[in-house]
């Protein structure tokens, strides 16, 4: 499991020097799975007729693949950055595995910035965050046609106010079906 993490966190790190090597914004800062439980063991743990061992037991397990409309899908960002926080590369692995496993879905990454700054710099900023979690879920191996990144900038706020809690919950990037 450790060398899976590590190599997500290489892979979003190449992601984010990618993204910011074309960057004119400044680097300052499968749906439900059903798991069979039996009892006993040897060959009539099955549960089969006349095996005498009692009845298999289905229990459905949420492998996070079905997020599709469920929860919100939300990367939030740190002031004036555009890199992928470790908290929520869980997030991006179970969207990407999702999408992976169902070619035809496709989602659009909404990109977002909190009020400070003008117009054109957060329009790139949101537009790079929006890239900077499509080129991750691509590298986990989803098609990069399933994938669109949008920048909102400072337009859509999700939280109204002028305090650092306001500007953390627009500083995002949602990831939507489409």
């Amino acid at each position: 499991m450790k060398h899976n993490t590590k190599t997500l966190a290489l892979i979003l790190t190449a992601a984010a020097l990618a993204a910011g090597c074309a960057s004119k914004v400044p680097l300052e800062e499968k749906k439900d799975v059903p798991v069979e439980t039996r009892s006993g063991t040897g060959a009539g743990a099955a549960g089969g007729a006349g095996s005498g061992a009692p009845a298999s037991q289905v229990t459905t397990v949420n492998t996070g693949a079905s997020q599709a409309t469920s929860a919100p899908r939300i990367v939030y960002f740190d002031f004036d950055s555009f890199t992928i926080r470790d908290e929520y590369r869980g997030l991006i692995e179970s969207s990407a595995r999702a999408l992976a496993g169902s070619r035809n879905r496709k989602v659009v990454i909404e990109g977002h910035t909190d009020e400070r700054g003008g117009r054109e710099y957060n329009l790139a900023l949101g537009q790079k965050r929006a890239e900077t979690v499509a080129r991750a879920m691509t590298l986990l191996g989803v098609n990069g046609d399933q994938v669109e990144a949008v920048s909102f900038g400072k337009e859509r706020p999700a939280a109204q106010g002028s305090d650092e809690a306001a500007w953390a919950k627009n500083r995002r990037a949602e990831i939507k079906d489409k």
